[in-house]
């Protein structure tokens, strides 16, 4: 409740409520503390509770992870495993470097504790992102590295975007997630048809292994949208198992509105993508479809709505090998991170499935 009663006001009274600002300022926070090594070292060893599990052959300190889109350039690498994360995923990353779209282009809807965002993947590209990643301290956690496409190039292109950000990234990353899912890059959610993602997984599995010369390659995970029907999912799911993909994050945010409450209708006028707790049972049911679908044969990252230690538990129940966290960050503090790993190392045992394998030793 600490965080929820003194550090949450202040932060949401930052540029006079201006979302992206906040956001903005409490990442140079993080990277300070990221930069930080005998203080950083001291709240990793304080914060993060050891619930060990092994998920497409890496290991991670605990199943509880920050999401995409948090920490897209990679600043503040050092500062998660500090709030107790068991591993981060940064970006969306793209081969080029763009700014994004017109601001204002991140809202909060309060009461309905939700988030919707028009960013439109602004970064600084992959080249940049990887020369930060190399003049850094190793990370004390599995490091996932989300790319995208970057909004100048035609779809056309996509397959040699991607490529080009995987080239410059792979020595960083211990997975790559590929966003096709975005909705704030036009056309991109089109990357998700069959014969586009079975193009483009092909070509990123090739890549992957001349990258890999001979050694193991980085696990590549499809994320995956919200807003798909059940068939288009299906669909989506055989090329993934065709093309032996890694796993599949479920979900990125999503252009419905439900969940809103009535007196925030000015915030969910606004274009975009939506999370938080809105999309709690949209994204659970999803993990729970993809995880019947598969018959437990493709690991699922679960993201979207998970704002509570209970949340992370019924995500985990409907078949999520780990979970990923942005909103409940926002509005309930990293101490949910926490409570979140202690829930799930109570119950570890209920976990243990083909794609994700409980490890009870050396819990500190």
């Amino acid at each position: 409740m600490l965080y929820q009663n003194l550090a949450r006001p202040v932060l949401f009274r930052i540029g006079r409520g201006d979302a992206e600002k906040a956001h903005d300022l409490t990442l140079r926070w993080l990277t300070r503390l990221s930069e930080q090594r005998q203080v950083r070292n001291a709240l990793i060893k304080l914060n993060r509770l050891s619930a060990p599990v092994t998920v497409c052959g890496i290991p991670f300190p605990n199943p509880i992870g920050l999401a995409a889109g948090l920490d897209k350039n990679g600043v503040a690498v050092g500062a998660w495993p500090a709030l107790g994360f068991g591993f981060a995923e940064i970006g969306t990353v793209t081969a080029q470097p763009q700014p994004g779209n017109p601001q204002p282009r991140m809202f909060r809807a309060r009461r309905s504790q939700a988030i919707v965002n028009r960013m439109g993947f602004n970064n600084d590209g992959a080249q940049a992102l990887a020369a930060r990643l190399a003049a850094v301290p190793a990370v004390d956690c599995p490091l996932g590295i989300s790319i995208g496409k970057s909004k100048a190039v035609p779809l056309e292109g996509a397959i040699e975007d991607y490529l080009q950000s995987m080239r410059f990234l792979y020595p960083f990353a211990d997975y790559f997630a590929i966003n096709v899912s975005s909705p704030n890059t036009p056309g991109l959610r089109r990357l998700q048809d069959a014969g586009a993602l079975r193009d483009l997984l092909a070509a990123l599995h090739a890549e992957g292994l001349r990258l890999a010369a001979g050694r193991p390659t980085r696990p590549i995970l499809v994320k995956i949208a919200p807003d798909l029907t059940e068939p288009a999912l299906a669909q989506l799911l055989e090329v993934c198992l065709d093309a032996g993909v890694a796993g599949v994050i479920a979900t990125n945010t999503t252009l419905g509105r439900d969940g809103i409450l009535p007196e925030e209708d000015a915030v969910a006028a606004e274009p975009g993508g939506m999370s938080g707790r809105p999309l709690t049972l949209v994204a659970r049911e999803i993990v729970r479809f993809v995880h019947r679908e598969t018959g437990g044969r493709l690991p699922i990252i679960g993201s979207g709505g998970i704002m509570t230690a209970d949340d992370a538990q019924a995500m985990f129940d409907a078949g999520a090998s780990l979970v990923q966290v942005y909103s409940g960050l926002i509005y309930n503090g990293p101490g949910m991170v926490h409570a979140s790993a202690r829930r799930y190392r109570r119950t570890a045992r209920r976990h243990h499935r083909h794609s994700a394998t409980p490890d009870t030793r050396n819990h500190a």
